[in-house]
């Protein structure tokens, strides 16, 4: 036989040069014998592609970045699974980056990117600033960017979403059924789009039930735990609300801590509902409600969504996708479901 190479392995397996470099590169729309068949005639000829130079000649790094504002969060944690595992089938691998909201680690980490560190990005933004101009540069250097959860609506690229207005409603509504006319709402950041939107949906669900809106019930709150829990307790002390819509986790678990060490019971003196991907949330003493996104899909999703881009970048232009999915609103004790 010739000097192997990937040539040499399609003439002798009769099969087309591209289909045994999706072999190697763990292509999913391959069949199984088939992979199996070209991988065990490399075995036996000891031939190892050459991925590194092959990317050189393709100008392709087979990484994709993953730029998120925290990784603890279980809601990040199951959307990055998710992603990787459609990395995976593809043959790429995923570079994690952190923001931990801070907008100035997000604008490194796209420059840093915009050098060819990465065939593409999927990031959910820290929403700061209206100067996006970082992010426009990335267009110039053909690399595709794809928005999940948190988004820049001046920016043209795909995005992945949930039902955050109408999940806010819902459970705004549910929390008014129950009882409640003081609903304090806690937010971290309300110039994100998600900030945005939930607050919408909390607004008007009061409108319709005829409570008017009270801003001393919209809670500014940090990335700080100590601060976060110092900010609830005054709230309670002083502001005293029913009922507490928490737009993020975090906000919820802070308010547990406040509850417990203040002698307040949960859902009898103030009911709780929050978003939350937290598996042990109907596990937590009382369980706690929560508006579930489905993270792991919405990371299939954003993934899927950015190889479709790169396999068609180089045939004209791309039509950016909006895809928004519903997120679940599950009653537990703590809204005294």
């Amino acid at each position: 036989m010739d000097k192997i190479n990937i040539k040499v392995l399609a003439k002798e397996l009769k099969l087309s040069t591209s289909t045994i470099s999706r072999a190697f590169n763990a292509s999913s729309d391959i069949n199984k014998d088939t992979r199996e068949r070209i991988l065990a005639l490399a075995r036996k000829h000891n031939f190892l592609p050459n991925h590194y130079a092959s990317s050189l000649r393709d100008k392709k790094t087979k990484t994709i970045a993953v730029i998120v504002p925290e990784i603890a969060n279980d809601f990040f944690a199951q959307a990055i699974n998710g992603i990787e595992e459609v990395a995976r089938k593809k043959g790429f691998y995923i570079l994690l980056y952190r923001t931990d909201d801070v907008f100035e680690k997000e604008v490194s980490f796209v420059n840093y990117l915009n050098n060819g560190k990465a065939d593409g990005i999927i990031m959910s933004v820290s929403g700061e600033a209206n100067d996006h101009n970082y992010l426009k540069a990335l267009e110039q250097k053909n690399v595709p960017v794809v928005f999940f959860d948190r988004v820049y609506e001046d920016i043209d690229v795909s995005k992945v979403t949930t039902n955050d207005y109408e999940s806010s409603f819902e459970a705004t509504e549910h929390l008014i059924e129950t009882g409640c006319k003081r609903i304090a709402y806690l937010v971290v950041n309300k110039s994100i789009s998600i900030g945005k939107v939930r607050m919408q949906g909390y607004v008007d669900a009061l409108e319709k039930h005829g409570i008017a809106f009270d801003d001393e019930l919209v809670i500014d709150c940090s990335q700080d735990e100590k601060i976060n829990y110092a900010i609830i307790k005054k709230v309670i002390e002083e502001i005293k609300p029913d009922g507490i819509f928490s737009s993020v986790e975090r906000l919820a678990f802070a308010t547990y801590y406040v509850c417990n060490d203040m002698h307040i019971s949960i859902p009898e003196n103030l009911k709780i509902v929050s978003f939350s991907s937290l598996g042990i949330a109907p596990l937590l003493c009382p369980a706690l409600s929560t508006i579930t996104q489905p993270a792991y899909e919405m990371g299939i999703k954003a993934a899927t969504l950015l190889f479709d881009e790169l396999e068609k970048k180089d045939r004209g232009p791309i039509v950016k996708k909006q895809h928004v999915l519903k997120s679940k609103l599950f009653i537990r004790k703590s809204s005294g479901g």
